[in-house]
Order: structure tokens, then sequence, then C-alpha cells
């Protein structure tokens, strides 16, 4: 009986948001607490609540301040060399400019938030593929892929979301996968280069002036202020117009929130804080909480200001952590109720013994397809837990359950279940149906690079 309620809160709950008949805080929260009482433990809510409340404290606090961290970083300027730098380095070289995405968007996308990495991406990329008359589905699916393999960051979200649902520390899923999640990166990388010799075949290596210039917009809003994209105007540049390299912003360069005194004391915090989070010199929800307050603190010392940056972060900060604390009601009635517990052992049953030990290959080739098809929300908090108590049951380590969960976002990020995806294609002005046929491949195969790497590795 247990074991056909935990499928079908499961199933209920997967069924609502992906249908968007409820948001993902409220069904994780509302279904479980109807089916606690289905089951006839109503009275035991509250304890689960609790309890699953305790557990992942840790977990939204690293979220919280780690968005807030990088959300100022990008406030105050620190990621803006890299940006014109990857512009310059572009020039005109389709080859070059494809590369640069690929580079950019992963860069960016170390602030773990999708849709402020493609607003970036996108308003300093798309005047040079409009220039050059480069496809722009290159450009989103080189992006998307990216900022998956980056998505695996402990703040990013599935790295939370399979610490939580498996009550583990994100750093012991995420700092052995690095190997892994590198080579996945340098496959991007590589694959940007092949697509951008196929892109400079057919277009030739140009020069801005001989290109036409389509118009363009020139204020695209950002997460970090006015997004600014200059010049434009039908026609070969006029002569005396500065180098097209140096006519394109990123972010908005004059924006009031740049500290350009400070940039090297913010990037000496930021690197100090990326080496302490591998070394473990500390848990990562502390190291961000401090750094997050030195942040604020040294960029922005008036309280008046101080309080504006946070509150210009706020929504982010709040849907991540409401998200977390929510969760503690699905897994804690899930675990409380003994349901994960009737679910595995059917599982288990179900499950040839040849295939048990290797349960980690199988989450990880399953978890390409499942995350597309449904949300991480749906994966992490419904699909995994099962999996992980169905390999425990056969002498694999949740960890190592939990290590697989993530190979598969790549693939996710171009899901039609994630809102920055239609952010990404709309802002390029290219159609979702294009962008889905040209980049599930390359990313189906991007994720299978990494999930390969981390066996060959012994990570998984």
């Amino acid at each position: 009986m247990l074991t056909i309620l935990g499928f079908t809160m499961i199933a209920t709950f997967l069924v609502l948001i992906m249908l968007k008949k409820m948001s993902p805080i409220a069904a994780l929260v509302l279904i479980p607490a109807l089916f606690c009482v289905f089951v006839g433990k109503g009275a035991e809510l509250g304890d689960y609540v609790i309890d699953g409340v305790t557990s992942l404290a840790p977990t939204a606090a690293m979220l919280m301040f780690a968005i807030v961290y990088f959300g100022v970083m990008i406030d105050v300027g620190l990621f803006d060399p890299i940006v014109k730098g990857i512009l310059k380095f572009c020039k005109a070289d389709p080859l070059r400019i494809v590369v640069g995405t690929a580079l950019l968007a992963a860069i960016v996308s170390l602030d773990g938030d999708g849709s402020t990495t493609f607003m970036i991406t996108v308003s300093a990329m798309y005047p040079l593929y409009k220039r050059l008359k480069m496809s722009l589905v290159v450009m989103t699916g080189v992006a998307a892929m990216a900022n998956g393999v980056m998505n695996t960051l402990p703040w990013g979200g599935p790295t939370a979301r399979a610490a939580t649902a498996l009550k583990l520390d994100a750093s012991d899923i995420f700092v052995p996968m690095i190997p892994a999640l590198a080579v996945g990166l340098l496959f991007v990388i590589a694959l940007a280069y092949v697509l951008g010799r196929r892109e400079r075949k057919r277009l030739g290596v140009l020069t801005l002036d001989e290109a036409l210039v389509e118009e363009t917009e020139t204020v695209l809003v950002g997460a970090a202020g006015p997004l600014a994209r200059t010049g434009g105007g039908p026609g070969p540049m006029p002569a005396g117009q500065p180098p097209a390299d140096e006519d394109f912003q990123g972010l908005d360069p004059h924006r009031e929130t740049l500290r350009p005194g400070l940039y090297w004391f913010n990037a000496l915090l930021t690197v100090a804080l990326l080496a302490s989070m591998i070394m473990e010199w500390l848990p990562i929800p502390v190291l961000f909480l401090l750094g997050a307050a030195l942040a604020l603190t040294v960029n922005f010392p008036q309280m008046r200001a101080q309080k504006a940056r946070l509150g210009a972060h706020a929504e982010n900060v709040l849907n991540v952590s409401g998200m977390v604390f929510a969760a503690a009601v699905f897994t804690g009635v899930l675990q409380g109720t003994g349901m994960v517990d009737h679910m595995a052992g059917w599982l288990v049953g179900n499950i040839p013994d040849a295939m048990g030990p290797h349960l980690a290959l199988v989450t990880g080739v399953l978890s390409i397809p499942l995350t597309y098809f449904m949300s991480n929300d749906g994966f992490y908090f419904g699909i995994l837990p099962v999996l992980a108590e169905a390999g425990q049951a056969h002498g694999v380590s949740s960890v190592e359950i939990a290590r697989a969960s993530i190979v598969g976002q790549p693939l996710h990020m171009s899901s039609p279940l994630v809102p920055a995806v239609y952010v990404l294609v709309g802002m390029a002005k290219v159609e979702f149906g294009d962008h889905t046929r040209f980049v599930v491949k390359w990313a189906a195969l991007t994720s299978l690079v990494v999930l390969g790497a981390g066996i060959l590795f012994g990570i998984i």
C-alpha cells in the first residue's frame, strides 16, 4: 500500500508541476501533506517537516548567500573585463566568436543563475552574430551547453537538490566531480571550435567594417543593470568609427554599482572563496555567508546601498531558498512515513541482480532523459531518493548515486521546463523548435562525456 501511495504521490507531483497547475513550492508542500493524511500519519506531519527543515537549513543558507555574493560581484564589475576581453578576442572570426560564446557563458555561469548568464552572453555576442550573419542557434546551443555543465556548481541548483534530497553535504558531491565536469566543459569548448570552423568555412573571416549592420536595440535589461549594446544602422561602418570589437558593451559600463577601485580586492576574494571551497577549509554555507558579508561591507559601506543590493537579488534568493524549505515537507513525508523504503524495496526486487552494482551508471544514464522531460524538482526530490535507496541495497553509496544524477544537466538546460531557456531563445530571436533540434544531440553527447569521465576517473 505504501509503495503504491509513494509512486502515486510522486506521479501527482510531477504531473501538476509539468502541466503548470501548481508552482513547485506549492506542490512540494501541499501534495505530501495530503498524502501524509492518506497514510494515516497526519499527526506526525509537524515532526517530519521540522526534521526536514533542520537537515536542509545549511543547504538553504549556502544557496542564499552564494546568490547574493555572485550577484554583488556582477554588480561591482568583476566580470566586465572578462566580457570585454572575450569580445576583443573574438574580433570578426566566426571560429573565435563561437569559442568566445562558450567561454563567456561558462564564466558568467559562476553566479549560478541561468537567466543572468543568458542575458549577459546574448547581449554581448548577439550583435557579432547578426553583423556577420552567423547561425544564431549555434550561439544559443553553445551557451546552453556551457551553462548546463556549470549549472552543477553547488549553488547552481541540481547539486544542492541532490544534497537536499539525500541529506548529503553538497561539497561531497561536487568536489570529487570537478575532473569529470572539467572534461565536459573542455568538450563543449572543443565542440564550439568545430562548430566555429563550420561557420568560418561558410562565411569566411570578415572584418566588421565589411559586414552589414542591422538595426539593433540600444538597451537590454539584465540582472546587474542595463545591458547596453551601442552602434548599428544599415550599411558599412562609417569612416572614423572606433573598431567594431570595441563598439559593444556586455554590461552597462556606466552603472552606479561599479567599483573599479576595488577590482583586485573582489577578484582575490573570489579566488580565495573558491579555493577554500575546493580545499574544504570551512563548510560551504559558512564560506559564502562570510564572503557575502565581506563583499557587501567593503563595496557598499553605506547601509542604504547594502539594502539596495540585497533588494536587487531578493527575488532569486527567495525563490531558491523557498524551494529548499518546501522540499523539507516532501522529503520528510516520503521518508518519515516509510514510503521511500517500500518503494526502494519494490524497485530493488525488480532490478536484475546483474544491474544492482551498477546503479550509479544506471542513474547517470537515466538522468539525461529524465531531467529533460521533467523538472529538476521532480527528478531530484521524486526519483533520486528511490534510486539511492535501491543503490544502498546493492552496496552503492548514496553519494555515488548523487554524483551520477547531475550528469544530465547539459541537456536539462535546454528543456522546455526550464524558464531560463526562454530568456535565451527570446533574446537571441531564435525559435525554440530550431534551438531544440540543434542542441539535443550535442547536449546529450556532452552529458555522456561527463558520465564516461566520471567512470574513467573512478568518481562514479
